[in-house]
């Protein structure tokens, strides 16, 4: 019976389980890189607008479709940041916040990865022909198509452009929900993409600026990059100020309870004065950071409040 706990089996069971640890966490490893190349806080972060588009159209009657157009839109989303990061491998690999992903890291290989992305979107894509409607497969392909193909194989690579032709796919999800809810196109659902394509250019500008230097060392255009932080504020000032403009658009809706104008408005000023302090405050990361937190602040804020004051 002592044989059993002799010092050399007990190395051998040591060794066993320091194997068996090893893999383990491999595995874990791999399946949070996997989990990442979808960039889960995106990929989440653009069904809020979706829902609420949904909600407003149906005048907040859920049903099935509901889910599914989630479902549909979370997957194609997914799939798209899956072939982003596969495109912008080289890249990633230049900038400090990204070179750690699990592409440009060589952790998955791009053949696996693509094959990943392109499974996951057009599960998406058949989630919402088949279970909301080919007008919501359409879109979501549009959608695809410019984030994919105009954004992130050509105007993110030589354009300053980019920021806002990219912004035309972040808008999509809105006009999903609505559409899933109502079967069309009617203008309350153009001015929701409207409100998700103008908040965009001075979200992303934030980060631009923030990030500008990794930016100019990756060769990416962006507008802080390429025309300085000066211009950059006007044009986020510029896109602030039509940010209030299509939000009141809404408050004006037969959609809406006025309670909706009132939000709007608080939001609509704190960011409009936000925006014209970037002339004020010196320290322009600071103002930068500021930005864009608020930014996220605003999104949520003017969705929830979409959602709260539904007639």
């Amino acid at each position: 019976m002592d044989q059993l706990f002799t010092p050399k089996s007990v190395a051998t069971r040591r060794r066993l389980i320091d194997v068996s640890a090893s893999e383990k966490s491999a595995w874990q490893t791999r399946v949070g890189d996997y989990i990442q190349l979808i960039k889960p806080g995106i990929t989440l972060s653009n069904l809020l607008p979706c829902f609420a588009g949904y909600w407003l159209g149906s005048k907040g009657n859920l049903g099935p479709v509901m889910w599914w157009v989630l479902l549909g839109t979370a997957l194609v989303i997914a799939g798209s940041c899956v072939l982003n990061n596969c495109i912008d491998r080289d890249i990633d690999r230049l900038m400090t916040r990204t070179r750690n992903r699990a592409i440009p890291a060589g952790r998955i290989p791009v053949k696996q990865a693509l094959l990943y992305g392109f499974i996951v979107s057009a599960t998406g894509l058949f989630t919402l022909y088949t279970f909301v409607h080919p007008l919501a497969f359409w879109l979501a392909t549009a959608g695809m198509g410019v984030y994919v193909v105009l954004y992130s194989l050509w105007l993110k690579r030589c354009s300053t452009s980019n920021t806002v032709v990219g912004s035309l796919s972040g808008a999509v999800p809105p006009l999903l929900g609505w559409s899933a809810a109502t079967g069309g196109l009617e203008e309350m659902g153009w001015i929701l993409f409207g409100l998700l394509f103008v908040w965009q250019p001075a979200h992303f500008f934030a980060l631009a600026m923030l990030k500008k230097e990794e930016y100019r060392q990756a060769g990416i255009p962006m507008l802080p990059v390429i025309k300085g932080n000066l211009r950059t504020k006007w044009h986020m000032l510029g896109w602030v100020a039509v940010l209030g403009v299509v939000s009141l658009l809404l408050s004006d809706s037969k959609w809406l309870y006025e309670g909706f104008g009132l939000t709007a408005w608080l939001l609509g000023g704190g960011y409009l004065v936000l925006a014209l302090s970037g002339w004020v405050l010196k320290d322009e990361q600071k103002w930068a950071r500021w930005m864009f937190r608020y930014s996220l602040i605003y999104l949520t804020g003017i969705l929830t409040a979409m959602v709260l004051f539904t007639l």
